[in-house]
């Protein structure tokens, strides 16, 4: 009796055991997440100056722009979802470029393409982020929008010290780096990479945000930023004209989404592959995994085999709308995923996996989400594609051009293939989830790695039951190829379940315990009843979840509670 007892008194004391490593942010005012702390610190001080959560994502993107350029920036595309607080409506934008007018399948075949190139002139599409930019700032923002792009330009000026992760991928994109002048010069020094730690300039760069933070979008594309990226295009041997630029402008859409076991999960519809996250969690409903342990053998193999069905339907049926019929409502109907599902073997893996016969229903990336004090959800996706995405820098301005062209193919059959003034399939994805007064707004970055890592996450919420930082850091799988059991997965899966798994026919490669590879994340959440924000940054990334900074310093009654 004395030692049980002791026990009732000790243990109450003891600290908590949990099997994550952060902490979430929680404030009653704003937060922030973004893959740098920077960035995200810019974006913090958006917010305490008056601004929206639109105002700190702008603000927070454009400094991710200088502090990782070989992630996103003005050469980039963008989609994002925001939630209003006052309305709870979500409202979604598609800020992804076309192809050039004169980019064709017979001008790349003259010049000996017989597939799509993935690096240089020819690969690179209209950019979409800056149009994204004002258009979503036009609409939701409260700050002067010059005074959004103040952190960027002062980055690029005076410079910042160069951070772990976004050091080694830098690094490891020298070779495409060398391939350019301008690249070349502006983003290798004696024809290295800065090393962690070096303060690293673009000066050219700070130049871009300054016409752009004092003449809009139209300084990008129709100023002398456009005008610079055709001097660099026709150098180069490019197709874009001033009409590419000129002509292009970002579309609101409405996301698509799905219910999963009583929380309505939204993604962006084609031409994003965010319908293959929801696809995945239609077939994860099919089966009992709440039941399970988390990164149980049985959990894994369900989310790895429901990722095969799902991404090889994704690969047959995504495409510009506007060019193709994608069948959406069958893809996300009830009645395919439990056609899909019935195709999973519980105790073998599948290598091989078709895609599907929906009938209609009767890399490299940046990923930032904000809330403000209002309660008000943005949750946004940047991107280059690949590292410093097509390797070619614009003349005068010191920024990468993206290579999404890259993502057509030249299959004259295929939903996807090259057409001008076309928008290719688009692997960046933001989400959104909500179920009563909660309010998530999340993303996981890294090429086909996202919409497997939003299921997964989506799953470790509601699955089994997680906090935002500990859904994020949870161990991770991906598979980024199409066909085949092979798969990548984090070290920190138990052991006996690895080995239980490859008794089922996957063919495993062990990562790292935190690998860049199954992407990284932010988080945020809005609890609307309680008004109190959270916040959530992944681990396998330099960032931080940062919150706006109360007004400490200043007389309280000049800043009432909001």
């Amino acid at each position: 009796m004395r030692l049980l007892l002791l026990l009732v008194l000790v243990l109450p004391m003891l600290p908590q055991e949990r099997n994550y490593a952060r902490s979430m942010v929680i404030s009653d005012r704003g937060i922030i997440a973004t893959s740098q702390t920077l960035a995200s610190q810019a974006g913090a001080q958006i917010l305490a100056r008056g601004g929206s959560a639109i105002d700190a994502a702008i603000a927070a993107n454009a400094t991710l722009a200088v502090v990782e350029p070989m992630m996103c920036g003005l050469g980039g595309d963008l989609f994002a979802i925001y939630w209003d607080a006052k309305t709870g409506k979500l409202t979604g934008i598609n800020a992804s470029g076309w192809a050039p007018q004169a980019l064709t399948i017979e001008f790349l075949h003259s010049i000996g393409h017989d597939k799509m190139p993935d690096q240089g002139i020819q690969s690179v599409t209209v950019p979409g982020a800056v149009d994204g930019w004002a258009k979503l700032h036009g609409r939701f923002g409260k700050l002067p929008w010059a005074e959004l792009f103040q952190p960027a330009i002062y980055y690029a000026e005076h410079g910042y010290p160069v951070t772990e992760l976004i050091q080694a991928d830098w690094h490891n994109t020298t070779a495409k780096l060398s391939k350019d002048e301008n690249a070349r010069r502006i983003f290798l020094h004696n024809g290295a990479a800065p090393k962690v730690g070096d303060v690293f300039r673009d000066p050219q760069m700070a130049a871009a945000f300054r016409l752009i933070a004092a003449d809009g979008e139209a300084a990008f594309y129709r100023g002398p930023i456009a005008r610079a990226i055709l001097k660099t295009s026709a150098r180069l041997g490019g197709k874009m004209t001033a009409a590419d630029l000129a002509d292009f402008s970002a579309e609101w859409v409405q996301p698509v989404s799905t219910d999963y076991r009583g929380w309505r999960v939204y993604e962006m519809p084609p031409n994003s592959q965010g319908i293959a996250a929801l696809e995945m969690l239609n077939i994860f409903s099919q089966f009992p995994l709440p039941q399970y342990f988390s990164r149980s053998t049985d959990e894994l193999h369900i989310q790895i085999e429901a990722q095969k069905l799902a991404y090889a339907d994704l690969h047959r049926y995504v495409a510009d709308p506007k060019f193709s019929k994608v069948p959406v409502d069958g893809l996300l109907s009830m009645g395919y995923a439990r056609e899909r599902a019935r195709l999973i073997d519980p105790k073998k893996a599948r290598c091989e996996a078709p895609p599907g016969n929906p009938i209609p229903a009767a890399g490299d990336t940046i990923y930032l989400s904000a809330v403000d004090a209002e309660g008000n959800v943005v949750s946004l996706i940047e991107s280059l594609y690949s590292s410093f995405g097509s390797g070619v820098v614009v003349d005068d301005y010191g920024f990468a051009l993206q290579n999404r062209g890259g993502l057509f193919t030249l299959d004259a059959q295929h939903p996807n293939v090259l057409a001008p003034r076309k928008r290719p399939f688009h692997t960046i994805i933001p989400g959104f989830m909500e179920k009563g007064n909660v309010h998530i707004g999340f993303g996981i970055m890294g090429g086909f790695n996202q919409a497997q890592a939003h299921a997964q996450f989506v799953s470790n919420l509601v699955d089994q039951e997680m906090n935002i930082q500990e859904a994020l850091e949870a161990p991770r799988f991906t598979k980024l190829t199409a066909g085949g059991c092979d798969l990548n997965i984090e070290n920190r899966v138990a052991g006996d379940v690895i080995d239980a798994l490859a008794a089922r026919g996957h063919k495993l490669r062990m990562l790292a315990d935190y690998s860049q590879t199954v992407g990284g994340g932010q988080a945020v959440v809005r609890d609307s009843a309680a008004k109190i924000n959270y916040g959530a940054s992944d681990p396998r990334k330099d960032g931080a979840a940062v919150p706006e900074p109360h007004p400490y310093f200043t007389n309280p009654a000049s800043h009432p509670s909001r």
